[in-house]
């Protein structure tokens, strides 16, 4: 449970975030805040201390707490993507290996990377649950719960989807070897080679690489960078198309960082169930929203069983213990089966610290924590960019993750721009990845989850200039 002082000035925070409080405003007086919410002065205090900390708000002496002023934003977000009506075959992997193979070096600034910072963890923590953990586990039942994974485990994952509006029984679950095996299990669940998948436009690669190692065909949809899925688009596929699965990611989604509404997610999972088409919904960033909720699942709208909810504790909790789960309804005997012909089981130890670090009642205190990092670290990149890129660059604000997706002007290759950062040690994510036909060449997406020891505005302030000196040399 959060404590007073963190839950008003997350309250002060989600007002900034949606513009009721804006640049310059005043906040309540300490009197003032202390006769409306009936809280102590130092209550007060210690919530406007944290608003400072996280940058929202600057003290003017004698005067009080103001949020604080910002540059005035000269850049725009992207506009939705509007991607060709055929279907295509997958051949991403190659160029994935080539762009991304070099970046996980440890002196690259890993602007490129797909995961935040391994210090914004509690490793420590849960090394310390693994030992006590193992001694006192019962090897009796490391059999009898094989497959479908560790049933306090799964008990623990049950409630927390049952707080977030998902009913599902401990029963349906099983835990996999992160969301990747997941994913891939709802997906052989649910297709056969030459089947037609639709995915976001632009969509993480990892999925596309899914869709070409299975043989499957991908088909986009066209995806708004604030809003998600677009349900006109979806329409007009599912009517053009033999769509026999949808992957789709509602919350923060990779590379966008779009969140689907409810009444959108409510919408789409309509949609689907008159078509009878199975959502394959990857939830890897739901827990890391900037608001005063996490969004409801898509599966929790759903009553058909079609929604395949797939997450995992590894962009959350514990990156390298690989422990993600999937509750996929009417498909859930298949993906047990496919499970247990394929990697058969878990590793118990990692199921076994994670299952005693949640009874430890933890988590929720090291979301908060982590939450307010990447809140922190993206207007700090956000801020980077709009002063160091070049004039016509758009960026994306997502209201959670990591991500950040930009588009450059038109001139600039990304692709390009990519080889040069890496040259002088700072990976980037090319758009080229993000779409089965390598549409997206002048658009990148960043990670903002690396402090970097404080050097996030500078190693993007180098990433700007190098894009604007490829912009000058393409103007003449």
């Amino acid at each position: 449970m959060s404590k007073l002082y963190e839950r008003y000035a997350d309250e002060i925070a989600e007002l900034i975030r949606t513009q009721v409080l804006r640049p310059g405003d005043r906040l309540p007086s300490v009197r003032q805040a202390r006769a409306s919410r009936q809280i102590s002065p130092s209550t007060v205090f210690q919530a406007y201390y944290l608003l400072e900390d996280r940058g929202l708000v600057c003290a003017r002496p004698r005067s009080g707490y103001y949020v604080k002023d910002v540059p005035l934003r000269r850049s725009a977000e992207p506009g939705t993507a509007l991607p060709g009506a055929q279907t295509t075959a997958v051949d991403i992997s190659d160029l994935v290996f080539d762009v991304l193979g070099s970046t996980r070096q440890p002196e690259v600034a890993p602007l490129g990377s797909a995961f935040p910072s391994a210090s914004l963890f509690p490793l420590q923590k849960l090394a310390l649950c693994l030992t006590p953990a193992m001694r006192q586990a019962d090897p009796a039942r490391w059999q009898e719960d094989l497959t479908a994974g560790d049933e306090p485990l799964r008990r623990q994952i049950a409630q927390r989807c049952a707080a977030d509006g998902v009913v599902v029984d401990p029963e349906e679950l099983v835990v996999t070897h992160g969301a990747m095996e997941a994913l891939n299990l709802c997906l052989q669940a649910v297709t056969r080679p030459g089947d037609v998948v639709a995915v976001e436009s632009p969509t993480f690669y990892a999925a596309l690489q899914a869709l070409e190692r299975l043989n499957l065909k991908a088909v986009e949809v066209a995806t708004h960078p604030r809003h998600g899925v677009d349900i006109a688009s979806l329409t007009e596929v599912l009517q053009r198309h033999p769509v026999k699965a949808c992957w789709f990611m509602p919350h923060f989604q990779n590379p966008l960082g779009s969140l689907m509404p409810d009444d959108r997610k409510q919408a789409m999972v309509d949609l689907l169930a008159q078509h009878s088409v199975p959502l394959i919904e990857d939830d890897v960033y739901g827990e890391l929203y900037f608001g005063l909720r996490r969004p409801r699942p898509a599966k929790a709208h759903d009553h058909q069983g079609l929604v395949m909810h797939c997450s995992s504790f590894s962009k959350c909790l514990a990156p390298g213990y690989r422990v993600g789960w999937v509750a996929a309804g009417r498909f859930a005997r298949q993906v047990q089966r496919l499970k247990l012909m394929t990697t058969l089981s878990t590793a118990i130890p990692s199921q076994l610290a994670l299952s005693a670090y949640l009874q430890g009642g933890g988590f929720d205190r090291h979301l908060r924590h982590l939450r307010r990092a990447l809140q922190a670290q993206q207007a700090v990149a956000l801020q980077a960019i709009e002063q160091h890129f070049p004039v016509g660059t758009r960026v994306t604000r997502p209201e959670g993750g990591y991500f950040l997706w930009v588009e450059l002007p038109p001139q600039v290759d990304a692709l390009r721009l990519h080889r040069a950062a890496l040259a002088a040690g700072i990976s980037t994510a090319p758009g080229h990845l993000f779409s089965a036909d390598r549409r997206f060449h002048h658009h990148l997406r960043l990670n903002c989850g690396h402090a970097m020891d404080g050097q996030l505005a500078a190693v993007l302030q180098r990433l700007g200039q190098m894009a604007e000196r490829l912009a000058q040399v393409a103007r003449g």
